[in-house]
């Protein structure tokens, strides 16, 4: 019994000097003061013990319990004191720049993911990306366009014009075509996304303010079979799956010929709501480029052809992102942006 005595004190001892915060003060008090712990169970075993041996064992269990509570006392309020020590130091030399409120965390808006991932795609393509004036004069919006004052075309788009005479808010990013043109000259790969600005009424699927996009592409010998494959390309990469695409005739006065392409609808097979059960989604607005738009830009028709193609940023996003409303990109509400 002695023997386990003194290797009680000694396990103690060894685990109280290693003992570096209360909560491992209070495990050495549970293992060997508690009411499981080493000491209860010596108690427990003196019962065995005749009385001769009890009236030398009793005497020298309670020194020893004296001495291991004793111990722990005074450590624990050894490390009671050292703790309130370090807090005062602390709060002594606080640092106010060391510590700051939580910062809310942001996102690009919806936007502005979409017209990185097209713009990448077209870089990834040998394109660049250029920007144009967004109040415009009237020849670089429709008259260079192929689209003169008495064309009945400008009836399609409701004009925002200024007071100053000839000016306007541009209803198309065609305008950045005449631009590069007359800088650049051919051969040139373009694309221009931006605001556009139409006088309508707004509602689910219309905005007076709307973002465009406008590729072009000049060079020698450019035909249809370069636009078919360049569309096809870009809304493959888009949507990341294989795309086909479908073409129907249309009419666009600054190409010859013009045309509308579908893309295959890359959410079902045999129709859904975002295609309108049709499997095909309207997207391009597309031709080649009118030789009247190549002579205003200072190109000569008779060398170099080109195609363009154009379409909304909206659109495309609510298609992706399957956004009822067109008003919610500039509704500022959490609920929404806080989605992308």
């Amino acid at each position: 019994m002695n023997e386990i005595i003194r290797n009680i004190k000694t396990d103690f001892s060894n685990q109280l000097a290693n003992a570096r915060t209360l909560e491992d003060l209070e495990q050495v008090r549970i293992q060997f003061l508690g009411r499981n712990g080493a000491l209860s169970e010596l108690t427990k075993q003196m019962r065995e013990l005749s009385p001769e041996e009890k009236r030398v064992v009793g005497p020298l269990l309670m020194n020893v319990k004296e001495e291991i509570q004793q111990a722990f006392d005074n450590a624990h309020a050894q490390l009671l004191d050292a703790q309130a020590r370090f807090e005062k130091e602390k709060q002594r030399n606080f640092d106010v720049t060391a510590s700051r409120r939580p910062s809310l965390e942001g996102s690009l808006h919806v936007y502005t993911q979409i017209i990185q991932k097209l713009e990448d795609i077209f870089i990834s393509m040998g394109y660049r990306v250029v920007d144009g004036p967004e109040v415009e004069a009237d020849y670089y919006n429709f008259e260079a366009l192929n689209i003169p004052s008495d064309h009945p075309a400008r009836d399609m788009q409701d004009t925002f014009w200024l007071n100053i005479p000839g000016m306007l808010l541009r209803t198309q990013t065609s305008n950045v075509q005449i631009h590069t043109m007359e800088k650049d000259h051919a051969p040139l790969a373009i694309v221009s996304p931006g605001r556009v600005y139409r006088n309508e009424a707004r509602d689910a699927s219309h905005e007076f303010m709307f973002m465009q996009l406008e590729c072009l592409y000049i060079d020698k010998n450019v035909s249809m079979a370069n636009l078919l494959y360049t569309t096809q390309t870009f809304l493959e990469a888009v949507f990341e799956k294989e795309t086909k695409i479908r073409v129907r005739p249309s009419y666009f006065p600054f190409v010859e010929p013009g045309v509308e392409i579908d893309a295959s609808c890359p959410f079902c097979k045999s129709g859904c709501a975002k295609c309108k059960f049709s499997t095909w989604i309207e997207l391009l607005g597309a031709g080649l480029v009118h030789p009247h738009v190549l002579r205003a830009g200072g190109i000569d028709p008779e060398v170099y052809s080109g195609f363009a193609f154009g379409m909304g940023i909206d659109r495309l996003a609510m298609i992706k992102h399957d956004i009822d409303d067109v008003r919610h990109f500039k509704s500022n509400k959490m609920a929404f942006l806080e989605q992308f």
